[in-house]
């Protein structure tokens, strides 16, 4: 079985470390109502893909 040889130092440990973190997801706006949306999804506010409207989507009545 492998066992390390020499304990792992601090900085070495943090230096490959360095590559392990989180990104943003990409966003885009929207092409019609321009809300910032993740690519190649349908937009949550409008409900268009691609120009097209694929889902209704709840508007909200002024009361």
């Amino acid at each position: 079985m492998a066992v390390p040889k020499r304990r792992v130092s601090k900085t070495r440990k943090r230096m490959r470390r360095t590559h392990y973190k989180i990104e943003a997801n990409g966003t885009i706006k929207c092409p019609n109502c321009g809300a910032e949306i993740r690519s190649h999804r349908v937009c949550p506010k409008c409900g268009f893909y691609k120009g097209k409207k694929v889902e209704e989507t709840e508007t909200k009545e002024a009361k």
